[in-house]
């Protein structure tokens, strides 16, 4: 499913024209983003938690050269599924 799938479906369960579900699927991933930046978790109940988390920089090798590179430290983002979710997957 891509964004327009994700659009389109929101749209048919809400009786929304696409244009407004786009809208609002735009403006939620937008407050998550937000949060995010601002280093906070994003809590969903029954879905799930959006973090951050913070790598170390470290070294690492090209695998074709075999040469050393050196990785930066970087802040990844990271999803935990709720136990709704992982059930509903199951």
């Amino acid at each position: 499913m891509n964004k327009m799938d994700l659009v389109a479906d929101v749209a048919e369960q809400t009786d929304l024209s696409k244009a407004k579900a786009a809208e609002v699927v735009d403006a939620v991933f937008t407050a998550i983003e937000k949060a995010l930046k601002k280093k906070q978790e994003v809590r969903l109940v029954g879905f799930g938690t959006f973090g951050t988390a913070q790598r170390k920089a470290g070294t690492g090798r090209n695998p074709r050269t075999g040469e050393e590179i050196k990785i930066p430290a970087s802040t990844s983002v990271r999803f935990k599924p709720g136990k709704t979710l992982k059930d509903a997957v199951n």
